[in-house]
């Protein structure tokens, strides 16, 4: 890429143009496409294949009616599937059908141990040097290459997955998008008279800075806690994720790699500290997880 993530996503996400864009890309079907193919959804069971292409079908339709009062899982599904959209507008996914495959095999793994394993997850490597990944509602993880090209085992991408999938369990980017989107009716937008899809196109693209610019502590720290977890339960070192904060600190703070990550994120001795306040001892007591270092497909 000639510009870093951060630039190419501010370009998209401050561009009506780039804007639709990414959704007509969308509604064509080239995210379906790499969803459905080169992520492997085809190695998923027939019901979920089904509910996947029910939640694909009449995309425009289902953004111009949800419910932001009450949003419905397939809105959920919907208004992420749009977000990711946006995102791989700015970097698209690694031309690599084996490496997303292996992703997405380890992050349904560990999204399986979740109260939300009903979800259709997608997962995917994005071609970034910066380090960083994305959760957008409904099921979608996106993290770098820079990012992936740090990690040493399967454990430590479990616990990078893990830390996602914990931020879509608790719905936190879809709260923002939805107090968003209910402050847009009752303010002059409404006197304007907005359409619904008018709406939804200002929380998608919510939702999409949200992921370029950052979440409060509190969700940032709980998805440490809850991400640790889920890759602990998936029989994963539970040290995973602590292991990546740690090769984190190692970086210096004006690496252009990690400019959007340390805006986005607390800094990595931050979310260390509070992630060995909240865990004390546990971690040691489940430390017989696996780490897998070979198992980790290297990106070609």
């Amino acid at each position: 890429m000639n510009k870093t993530l951060k630039q190419a996503m501010m370009l998209a996400l401050c561009s009506s143009v780039a804007w639709s864009t990414a959704s007509a890309l969308d509604l064509k079907g080239v995210l379906k496409d790499a969803v459905n193919e080169q992520l492997g959804t085809s190695s998923k069971p027939e019901q979920t294949q089904a509910t996947d292409s029910q939640a694909n079908t009449s995309a425009q339709d289902k953004l111009a009616n949800i419910n932001w009062k009450n949003p419905s899982r397939e809105d959920e599904i919907a208004v992420g599937r749009n977000v990711t959209g946006t995102i791989l507008g700015a970097a698209p996914l690694v031309n690599d059908a084996a490496l997303q495959q292996y992703v997405n095999k380890v992050g349904r793994w560990v999204a399986s141990q979740s109260e939300r394993a009903d979800l259709p997850w997608h997962f995917g490597v994005i071609d970034s040097n910066d380090v960083n990944a994305f959760a957008a509602p409904g099921g979608y993880v996106l993290i770098t290459k820079g990012l992936y090209l740090r990690l040493t085992s399967e454990a430590q991408l479990a616990g990078v997955l893990g830390h996602e999938i914990a931020h879509v369990v608790q719905k936190h980017h879809l709260k923002v998008m939805q107090k968003q989107a209910l402050l847009d009716v009752g303010t002059s937008f409404l006197k304007d008279k907005i359409s619904k899809n008018k709406l939804t196109q200002r929380a998608v693209s919510t939702g999409a800075e949200i992921s370029a610019r950052n979440l409060d502590k509190s969700a940032e720290f709980e998805a440490d806690s809850m991400g640790t977890v889920l890759a602990a339960r998936a029989g994963y070192d539970a040290y995973g994720l602590a292991e990546v904060l740690q090769d984190m600190e190692t970086i210096n703070n004006n690496d252009g790699s990690v400019a959007l990550l340390f805006q986005t994120h607390p800094h990595p001795d931050d979310r260390l500290a509070q992630l060995s306040q909240v865990s004390g001892d546990q971690m040691d007591k489940i430390s017989g997880g696996k780490t897998l270092e070979t198992r980790l497909v290297k990106l070609k």
